[in-house]
């Protein structure tokens, strides 16, 4: 019985060494002046280069996305505006009409109410 501890002991082992070893090589910039050859210098930078090439990707694809949005949204803003202006149309052209009929409504009794003109020939 004492065996099958070890056997599952030398089974999890490498489970738990996983992320810690996989945590050592952390993308980055790497100062590449510290190496002696130069395979590893030019490795290295390489590995920099890489590494800037996916974070302007990255940027871009972000930067693109929050321009792709901006973009649908001022469409959107440009539609309700398009939609409001109409509407302001629509309710100043309802209220012409009414404000022609009440004015020569009101111009209608004055003429009633005053004297017709008299000629210059009495005089």
């Amino acid at each position: 019985m004492a065996g099958k501890p070890m056997i599952a002991l030398a089974l999890l082992t490498p489970l738990l060494w996983g992320p810690a070893a996989s945590a050592q090589d952390v993308p980055g910039i790497e100062i590449c002046t510290v190496e002696k050859t130069m395979e590893r210098r030019t490795s290295c930078l390489q590995s920099n280069v890489d590494f800037l090439h996916r974070s302007l990707d990255k940027a871009r694809l972000d930067q693109q996305q929050k321009l792709d949005a901006a973009r649908a949204q001022i469409a959107a803003l440009s539609a309700a505006v398009a939609a409001l202006q109409k509407q302001l149309a629509d309710l100043q052209a309802a209220q012409k009409p009414a404000k022609t009929e009440p004015a020569a409504a009101k111009d209608a009794p004055a003429a009633k109410d005053a004297p017709p003109p008299q000629s210059d020939a009495k005089k």
